[in-house]
C-alpha cells in the first residue's frame, strides 16, 4: 500500500474548541477511503484541516511525501487536491459551464476546456450537458451535487476529497450518484469520502476509517466492516445492512 495522504497525530483547535484529538489517517493511492462516524465525530473537521481551512495545532499532514500542514488552502489545492464541501459551494448565478471554467486553472475561456475530459464528465453526469448554459442555482439538489463533483474533476487531480455527497438527496438520485462515483473509482482516482449513507459506503469503499470524539478509532478494509454486524454496532451504533 502506497500512501498518497497521511495525517499523523493531528490536533485542531478552533477558538476555545478542541475538535481533533490526534487524528491518524492514511489514504492509499488509487483507492476510495471512507471516513465514517456519528454526527460530530470530527469527519468534516478532518477534511477542513487537511485542506488548510483550519490550521492543525499539532501533528502533521503529508501529501506525496511533502509536509502541507502549514500551507494555505490555495497552495494545497495547487498540489492536485480537489475539495467538494458538504455545502457544495457552487456559484448559483453562474451557469454550469462557468462554474466548471472557474475551476480549470489552465483555461481562460470555455473554448479552452479539454473537450475529451468534458465528454468524460458528461458521460458521468449527463445532466451537465443538458443544463450546460443554465444558472447552477436553478438546478435540483442532485444536479448541483453533480456540478460540484464535476468542477473538482474538470482537470486531472491527484486526490478528490468529498464531504457527504448524498446528503439530502432522493434515493433515485443517490443511485445515480453511486453509479457515477463507481465509474470514477474504475479510473483509479484516489478519493477520500465522508458519508452518512451506508449504502454509498458499502458500494464504493475500499478501506475505511471510523472516527469518534475527534479520533480515528478503527481502520481496516471496508469489506470487513460490511461483514461484521457487531463491529458496525459498536463503532457506528447501527448495522449497515439495515440501510442498503
Amino acid at each position: 500500500m502506497t500512501a498518497l495522504l497521511t495525517l499523523q497525530g493531528v490536533h485542531t483547535h478552533v477558538g476555545a474548541y478542541h475538535l481533533l484529538h490526534g487524528v491518524d489517517l492514511t489514504v492509499p493511492v488509487g483507492e476510495v477511503t471512507m471516513l465514517l462516524g456519528r454526527n460530530g465525530a470530527g469527519k468534516t473537521s478532518t477534511l477542513r484541516t487537511l485542506m488548510g481551512l483550519w490550521t492543525a495545532s499539532a501533528g502533521r499532514v503529508t501529501f506525496k511525501g511533502e509536509d502541507i500542514t502549514r500551507l494555505a488552502t490555495p497552495d494545497i489545492a495547487s498540489r492536485g487536491i480537489a475539495y467538494v464541501p458538504e455545502t457544495m459551494g457552487i456559484f448559483g448565478e453562474l451557469t454550469v459551464a462557468e462554474n466548471l471554467l472557474l475551476a480549470a486553472r489552465s483555461a481562460k475561456r470555455l473554448a479552452d476546456l479539454d473537450e475529451t475530459r468534458l465528454d468524460w464528465l458528461f458521460s458521468l453526469f449527463p445532466a451537465l450537458k443538458t443544463f450546460w448554459q443554465h444558472p447552477a442555482g436553478k438546478l435540483s439538489g442532485g444536479q448541483k451535487q453533480m456540478v460540484a463533483i464535476a468542477r473538482a474533476l474538470v482537470e486531472p487531480r491527484e486526490l478528490l476529497v468529498i464531504d457527504e455527497p448524498s446528503k439530502g438527496l432522493a434515493p433515485a438520485i443517490v443511485a445515480n450518484l453511486i453509479s457515477a462515483l463507481r465509474e470514477l473509482k474504475a479510473t483509479r482516482t484516489t478519493v477520500l469520502l465522508v458519508e452518512q449513507n451506508f449504502r454509498v459506503a458499502a458500494e464504493l469503499g475500499d478501506s475505511v476509517a471510523v472516527m469518534d470524539d475527534g479520533r480515528v478509532v478503527h481502520r481496516g478494509a471496508m469489506a470487513e466492516l460490511i461483514e461484521d454486524a457487531s463491529l458496525q454496532q459498536r463503532l457506528l451504533g447501527l448495522a449497515l445492512g439495515a440501510h442498503q
